[in-house]
């Protein structure tokens, strides 16, 4: 059969007019050419749905999306925060001030003034804060965008306070972009250099470290080192047994008596400004500003109470006082809060606290006498083991030591039976000495 190319290319195209095959009148897309092979519903079937589709496409696209203003429009406008032009870009600032007659709950701001910086250095356990004078401390407080930290974590607002001329001036800047972070880093590094003395709330753990890596993201320098005041771990020596989560909304509660009205959790924090990045809304952080003022406020107050603690501190916390003391070898000041303890009623413990002052400063007498008085108020095992070692080596009493082994003192049992043994061997040397002579 001979191949006939121009009557298949004439099925293909179809013909013209003149009854000739013309190449003009095929179809433009071969996916017609595709199609016409196709039953009509088929065929029909596929432009319908092509058709759909791209009805579909265009209404997408014609959309208006919704629209949120640039970074650089939003404007703070619920918040109160100055805009200042700087070399470096914006910096948004709030400025407060805070007069000698405000209080934080029972305590006045002042009171931070007449601070005794040994006070502090011995509370701190950091001999090295002893000559600084509270009148050149910087509060500092940040509120992060992570709770965790990181190199991605971003300190969005910090609050600052410092006194001048008896007056608290709280500064806080806000991050209102993070494009913006540059400014807000130099002003708090002027705020650090211009400080003999740092005072914060766990900022040795999280705030300084965060800060410090901001520093080294952007490629400037960080601030200087200078003595540094960590509240926190003072609250755990002194509240800790009476209080156990030593937060600083706790503290306020516990030791300042000030609750504050609406506060925002710490935990919620990062998520406010998360919602403020993705829609603008400013009203969704002014609680976070507000909580931010309350923690740097509150460090001064704390501060002020710290500097002269045994008036103002509840009689369980005083013993917390007289423990710090004591780990500081300060024994007179230690001697001193025990006493106070006990006469404000903190009860055995209070007695406790002093029988180890007195042990620790070689008064085995008044530790005798106290140990003696707490074995009868509380069933405690090192209290007994306390009391066996002072009739043995002290009072030379090995019957006695011998009772207070067999009412239990906590020692493991090769210990125990070591002690025994040599008890035992002495109370035998004593009685066989006095049967003599006799």
């Amino acid at each position: 059969m001979t191949f006939n190319f121009k009557s298949r290319l004439e099925r293909l195209a179809g013909s013209g007019p003149s009854g000739r095959a013309t190449l003009e009148a095929a179809p433009a897309a071969p996916l017609e050419v595709a199609d016409a092979r196709r039953p009509d519903a088929e065929r029909f079937a596929t432009r319908s749905t092509l058709e759909e589709l791209r009805e579909k496409m265009a209404s997408i696209l014609e959309r208006e999306p919704p629209r949120r203003p640039p970074a650089r429009e939003l404007r703070i406008v619920e918040l109160p925060f100055t805009r200042v032009e700087t070399v470096e870009g914006p910096l948004h600032e709030r400025l407060d001030r805070q007069g000698p007659s405000h209080h934080v709950g029972r305590m006045p701001l002042d009171a931070a003034l007449a601070t005794e910086a040994r006070v502090l250095a011995l509370l701190a356990l950091d001999p090295g804060l002893a000559e600084i004078a509270p009148e050149g401390a910087l509060f500092l407080d940040t509120e992060t965008t992570g709770l965790g930290g990181g190199a991605g974590t971003l300190a969005f607002l910090v609050g600052l306070a410092w006194f001048d001329h008896g007056v608290l001036v709280v500064e806080q800047l806000l991050l209102r972009t993070p494009a913006e972070e540059l400014p807000l880093l130099l002003r708090v590094r002027e705020r650090i250099e211009r400080a003999s003395l740092l005072v914060t709330f766990n900022g040795k753990a999280f705030d300084l470290p965060l800060l410090h890596g901001r520093y080294v993201m952007n490629r400037i320098r960080r601030p200087p080192a200078r003595p540094h005041l960590d509240l926190l771990h003072v609250a755990r020596r002194l509240h800790r047994a009476r209080i156990r989560s030593c937060t600083l909304k706790a503290l306020e509660a516990e030791v300042l008596g000030f609750v504050r009205d609406g506060d925002i959790d710490g935990a919620d924090v990062a998520a406010r400004y998360g919602h403020y990045l993705r829609t603008g809304d400013e009203a969704a952080l002014v609680s976070v500003v507000q909580h931010n003022s309350w923690d740097v406020v509150s460090m001064a107050a704390l501060v002020g109470l710290y500097g002269e603690p045994l008036d103002g501190l509840h009689a369980e916390d005083l013993v917390g006082l007289a423990r710090t003391y004591r780990r500081a070898r300060a024994f007179d000041e230690a001697e001193r809060a025990a006493e106070r303890a006990v006469e404000r009623g903190a009860g055995a413990e209070g007695v406790r606290v002093r029988g180890e002052i007195a042990k620790a400063r070689g008064d085995r007498g008044r530790a005798l006498r106290d140990y003696e008085l707490l074995v009868e108020s509380v069933d405690d095992a090192s209290v007994r083991l306390e009391l066996a070692k002072l009739y043995e080596h002290f009072v030379r009493r090995p019957d006695q030591a011998l009772d207070m082994l067999n009412r239990g003192t906590g020692e493991r049992p090769e210990a125990t039976e070591r002690r025994r043994a040599r008890l035992e061997r002495k109370l035998r040397g004593s009685i066989g000495g006095r049967t003599r002579s006799s």
